[in-house]
C-alpha cells in the first residue's frame, strides 16, 4: 500500500472537506427557505422524506466512490475494457437501488405520517412517491457520473480517490438532492388538484425503468452480486435515517427548536463525510494486508473505542486528523451562516459551546463506530466499501438530528 504522509492526507481532505462542508450550509439554508413553501405547509410529510433522501449520498454515492476508490488502488481499473465493464454496470447497479429506495422512502414517511396523524390522504401518498423516487433518480444519475469522472481523473493527477470522492460526493449530493425535491414536490404539488393522475403516471414510469438497469448491471460480475446483497444495509439504513426525519418533522411546530432545520443538513453531512473517508481508508487498508474474511494482528484482540485514535498506524493517524477537523470545520460553517445570512447578531457563545459538543461527540462516536464496524465486516466475508457506509452515514443522520435537537432544548433551559 502506497505510504502517505499526514501533512499529505490533511492537504488532500482538506479541500473537499470543506467543499461538502459548505454544500451542506448551502443545503441547510435552502431547506430553511423551502420550509414555508406551499408543499412542505401542506405535505408535512415530506420533512420526513428529507434525511433518507439527502442520506442516498451515503447509501450510493459515496458507497460508490469507495468501491471505485478501492478498484482504482488495487489496480482492478487499469484495462480499459474492465474500467467501463465496472463503471457501467455500477452506475446501472445505482439506478436499481436509487429508485427502489426512492419509493420505499417515500412509503416509509406516508406510514409515519399516517400512525402519527392518524390519516392518510391517497393523493399525498401519490406525490410523495412520485416525488422521491423522481428526485432519487435523477440525482443518482447526476452525481454518479461526476463520482466517475472525480475518481479516474484524481488517479491520473497523483491523489489519493480516498481522500477526496467521498466528500465530493457528499458535496453535491445534498444540495442536488434538496433543490430537485423541493422544486419537483413544488411542481406536482400544483399539478396535483388538475390532474390527480400525473402523479401515479410519472411515478408508475420511472419504476417501469427498473428491468432496464437491472439488465445493464449484469455486464459486471461484482455489480452484479451486489445487485442481489446489497439490500440489506441500504434499507435498513434508509429506516434508520426516517427515523431522524421524523424527529425533524417533529421540531417544525416548536419555535423552540427553529434552528434545527437550518442546521441539520450541515451536522449530519459534516459528520457522515468524515466518517465515509475512514471507512473508506480502512477498507483499502483491508484490501491490500489480508484476504477477506482476516483480519491483520493489529486489528486483533481486545476493542478499546480509543484504539481508533491511539493506533500509530495509517488508520490511526487518519482517525487522529478527521476528529481534529470536526471543531474548525464547524466553527467555520456555523460563521458562514451567520455571514451569508447577513444576520444582525453573531452566534451566542451559548449556542457554540453546545453545537460543538453534540458536533464532536457525533463524530467521536461514528469514528470509533466505523473502525469496529469495518473491522466486523470483513472478518464476516463482507465487503466494507459496500455495506460499512450506509450504516454509518445512516447513524450520522439519526446522531446528529438528535444531539441537534438535544443542544436546542439545552439553549433554551439556559437563555
Amino acid at each position: 500500500m502506497p505510504s502517505e504522509s499526514v501533512r499529505a492526507m490533511v492537504v488532500q481532505i482538506l479541500f473537499p472537506f470543506l467543499l461538502a462542508g459548505f454544500g451542506t450550509v448551502l443545503a441547510g439554508m435552502l431547506l430553511d427557505v423551502v420550509q414555508h413553501w406551499d408543499v412542505f405547509r401542506n405535505v408535512t410529510e415530506i420533512f420526513i422524506l428529507v434525511p433518507p433522501l439527502l442520506g442516498l449520498k451515503g447509501n450510493l454515492e459515496m458507497t460508490l466512490a469507495s468501491r471505485l476508490s478501492t478498484a482504482v488502488n488495487v489496480g482492478r481499473m487499469n484495462s480499459s475494457s474492465e474500467r467501463w465493464n465496472l463503471i457501467i454496470g455500477n452506475l446501472a447497479l445505482k439506478q436499481v437501488q436509487a429508485t427502489v429506495l426512492g419509493f420505499l422512502a417515500a412509503l416509509v414517511a406516508s406510514a409515519l405520517g399516517w400512525i402519527l396523524e392518524e390519516e392518510l390522504i391517497m393523493n399525498h401518498v401519490a406525490l410523495l412517491c412520485c416525488c422521491s423516487v423522481v428526485t432519487a433518480f435523477t440525482s443518482s444519475l447526476l452525481q454518479g457520473i461526476v463520482m466517475v469522472g472525480v475518481i479516474v481523473g484524481s488517479k491520473k493527477v497523483g491523489v489519493n480517490p480516498d481522500n477526496i470522492a467521498t466528500p465530493i460526493a457528499a458535496s453535491l449530493g445534498d444540495i442536488i438532492t434538496l433543490g430537485l425535491l423541493a422544486v419537483i414536490s413544488q411542481g406536482f404539488f400544483y399539478c396535483m388538484e388538475p390532474y390527480p393522475y400525473i402523479t401515479y403516471l410519472v411515478c408508475v414510469v420511472f419504476l417501469c425503468l427498473t428491468p432496464m438497469w437491472v439488465i445493464l448491471s449484469f455486464r459486471h460480475t461484482e455489480s452484479q452480486k451486489l445487485l442481489l446483497s446489497s439490500w440489506e444495509p441500504i434499507i435498513t439504513s434508509m429506516v434508520i435515517s426516517s427515523l431522524g426525519g421524523l424527529i425533524l418533522d417533529r421540531t417544525i411546530a416548536n419555535p423552540k427548536l427553529e434552528g434545527v432545520v437550518l442546521y441539520s443538513p450541515v451536522i449530519n453531512g459534516v459528520g457522515g463525510n468524515l466518517v465515509s473517508i475512514q471507512a473508506s481508508r480502512i477498507a483499502t487498508y483491508l484490501h491490500f494486508h489480508c484476504p477477506l474474511g482476516e483480519l491483520p494482528d493489529n486489528a486483533k484482540g481486545y476493542y478499546c473505542p480509543c484504539r481508533s485514535f491511539c493506533s500509530t498506524g495509517p488508520n490511526g493517524r487518519s482517525a487522529q486528523v478527521l476528529l481534529t477537523l470536526a471543531i474548525p470545520g464547524h466553527l467555520v460553517f456555523i460563521y458562514s451562516i451567520y455571514l451569508i445570512q447577513g444576520s444582525p447578531d453573531p452566534p451566542t457563545a451559548a449556542f457554540v459551546f453546545f453545537y460543538l459538543g453534540a458536533a464532536f461527540t457525533q463524530v467521536f462516536l461514528l469514528l470509533s463506530i466505523a473502525d469496529v464496524m469495518v473491522h466486523c465486516l470483513w472478518k464476516c466475508g463482507r465487503d466494507p466499501d459496500s455495506f460499512s457506509i450506509p450504516y454509518l452515514t445512516a447513524l450520522g443522520d439519526l446522531l446528529g438530528t438528535g444531539f441537534l435537537t438535544l443542544c436546542f432544548l439545552l439553549m433554551s433551559l439556559v437563555t
